[in-house]
């Protein structure tokens, strides 16, 4: 059985249009801190040492989303960060949202690791590469 990293937010006021429902960009917000939340809290990797002490980035290449259902203000959120592959420098991760047991939102994000200087690709270290490594979704 494969991990999945899961983390929670409430719709807030701010991130409604004025047809009452979150505004669409929010999600990839939503999703861009859940990677983030990822990489510091499973990967055990803060963006800050990412960042700045490495020196890499993990700059998003790709991003397909369907937006399924309209989430309002105060609905609570989960989102959910699964592997669907890793490549030699690539990742590409399913990230859901869901609320009252709806999908909102599905999106298939690939990253890459990249020296933050040159922004060329670089391989996944070993070390890191193991700690991915549970989060990769078993094939179905």
């Amino acid at each position: 059985m494969n991990a999945m990293f899961s983390r929670h937010e409430i719709v807030r006021f701010g991130w409604c249009d004025f047809a009452g429902i979150m505004f669409f960009p929010r999600y990839f917000e939503l999703a861009n801190d859940t990677v983030e939340a990822w990489f510091g809290e499973a990967l055990g990797i803060t963006y800050r040492q990412l960042h700045g002490d490495l020196g890499w980035s993990v700059p998003t290449v790709r991003f397909d989303a369907d937006f399924k259902a309209p989430s309002r203000m105060d609905d609570r959120l989960t989102i959910d960060l699964v592997v669907e592959q890793l490549g030699g420098a690539s990742c590409t991760l399913k990230i859901a949202a869901h609320a009252d047991g709806q999908l909102r939102f599905f999106g298939r994000q690939v990253i890459v690791l990249t020296d933050r200087a040159t922004l060329r690709p670089r391989p996944w270290p070993d070390d890191l590469r193991a700690r991915i490594a549970p989060f990769i979704e078993e094939p179905a």
